[in-house]
């Protein structure tokens, strides 16, 4: 009869899980509010989305088969899917928005459905934005030659559409929900657009790469950018205990019908006035007037 003895783990897990057990619980603690809870799901959320894209655009995102008659139905079902899902995630989120706290836990499953219910009303305001940012597309790109093409084809229109719904749950009281949102539309195009940021009607970024705009932005109508721009923060106020300031307006003002440059930098609490025009790679901290025409070479002779 032989006789197993059982060695010792090689790496030793025991000591490591216990350690890290510590380490969550007492010496790095960092669990929101001292509970575990569910998060909210990226692999849901991107669920969700193609569901309300398809509802958005149903025979695009949806199914190149619908007719008159089966085309309110198809909608029906899969934003129905969407929005259930979506309630979910959104109670989960709750649980992480500053302002809330453990007491308010049993009100939670009605808040999110309100929130969902009034995300749902705002889907026909949704399409008409994006599909005013649709027309700035084609109006601004020599280069397109049908709207097919440029929801089916252009990234910065499918960053322009997360964004539209990513803004309107952040504005409704779903933080988290839209950042993680926005998070999926930047890991699909690479355009890092904070929900938080202000953005009226015909927005368009052509080429998309690169594009960052800040969470405190305020963009007007008609504004086209292009790859590689970033309207950011010139600095970070702190208290007088070295923690940042958050929430303060510290990202760029563009008026209406502004271009911007592949490349060009604005940053800071400051305006670009209507009309203007901001060359490629040109780093601008200060405001210009409307009808500015500013490129490297002004900015390099300063």
């Amino acid at each position: 009869m032989s006789i197993h003895i059982a060695q010792p783990h090689p790496y030793n897990l025991s000591k490591v899980v216990s350690d890290l057990r510590r380490s969550r619980e007492e010496t790095h603690k960092i669990r929101h509010l001292g509970r575990v809870r569910e998060l909210p799901s990226r692999d849901t959320l991107e669920n969700i989305l193609a569901g309300i894209f398809a509802s958005l655009f149903p025979t695009h995102y949806g199914r190149a088969d619908l007719t008159d008659e089966s085309i309110d139905y198809f909608v029906g079902d899969v934003l129905s899917v969407a929005l259930n899902k979506l309630a979910e995630q959104i109670r989960r989120g709750l649980y992480f928005s500053s302002s809330n706290s453990l007491e308010e836990d049993q009100g939670f499953d009605d808040l999110a459905q309100a929130l969902t219910t009034q995300f749902a009303a705002d889907l026909p305001t949704i399409r008409a934005l994006i599909v005013s940012d649709i027309r700035a597309a084609m109006s601004g790109d020599p280069a397109a030659t049908s709207i097919s093409e440029i929801l089916l084809c252009y990234p910065g229109v499918s960053a322009s559409i997360h964004y539209r719904i990513a803004h309107a749950l952040y504005q409704s009281g779903s933080p988290l929900i839209a950042r993680l949102i926005s998070e999926i539309a930047h890991s699909r195009t690479g355009v890092d657009i904070h929900p938080g940021a202000q953005i009226d009607e015909g927005f368009f970024i052509d080429h998309g790469t690169g594009v960052v705009i800040g969470q405190t932005a305020i963009l007007g109508k008609n504004i086209r950018l292009y790859q590689a721009v970033t309207l950011g923060a010139k600095r970070f106020p702190t208290d007088e205990e070295g923690n940042l300031l958050k929430g303060n307006d510290r990202h760029p003002i563009l008026e209406d019908d502004v271009v911007i440059y592949a490349g060009a930098t604005v940053l800071g609490r400051i305006t670009i006035g209507a009309r203007s025009t901001i060359g490629g790679n040109v780093w601008l901290t200060k405001s210009v007037p409307p009808d500015s025409n500013i490129s490297q070479a002004q900015m390099l002779s300063h």
